[in-house]
């Protein structure tokens, strides 16, 4: 239990350190899903914000991507975008790489410096809501300050 007060509150500290104002919110159901989160936040699927972590083939090194939960990744797409190829990790190696676990990773307050990407789809939004740190927990920004505030680079996903 200790373990997820601290990923809340490193999100918490890193949008504050950035300047992005958030209020995270607890929900009493999962919001795990994009389709989870968005009947938890009473908002379209677009709206949330699916934080995806691969690692790049040749370095191994890990990237965060930042889709709007109406899309899917086409991974060749995002390769020629990043400029290498993709892997899926698994929830262990999320975990190690950000110090979340799957359905909470947040894409501000990893516990390492993690390359980020933005789904340019959510900047058509006013407000976006992404995952504060624990399956249950999210918050609510505007798109292009969260992108300031995750250090994000645009990119197409699909």
């Amino acid at each position: 239990m200790q373990e997820r007060i601290r990923s809340i509150d490193r999100v918490r500290e890193a949008a504050r350190s950035a300047g992005l104002p958030i209020e995270i919110r607890e929900m009493p159901q999962s919001t795990r899903t994009a389709e989870e989160a968005a009947a938890a936040c009473g908002t379209t699927v677009g709206q949330i914000v699916k934080s995806l972590i691969f690692r790049k083939s040749a370095s191994g090194t890990p990237v965060l991507i930042l889709v709007s939960g109406a899309n899917r990744v086409d991974e060749a797409v995002v390769a020629a975008e990043v400029g290498d190829s993709l892997e899926r990790m698994d929830p262990r190696a999320v975990r190690e790489a950000t110090g979340f676990a799957i359905g909470g990773v947040a894409p501000i307050g990893a516990t390492a410096p993690v390359a980020t990407y933005m789904d340019g789809d959510l900047l058509a939004y006013d407000t976006v809501w992404a995952a504060a740190g624990k399956p249950n927990a999210v918050f609510s920004a505007a798109p292009d300050a969260l992108r300031q505030a995750a250090a994000a680079t645009i990119i197409r996903v699909r």
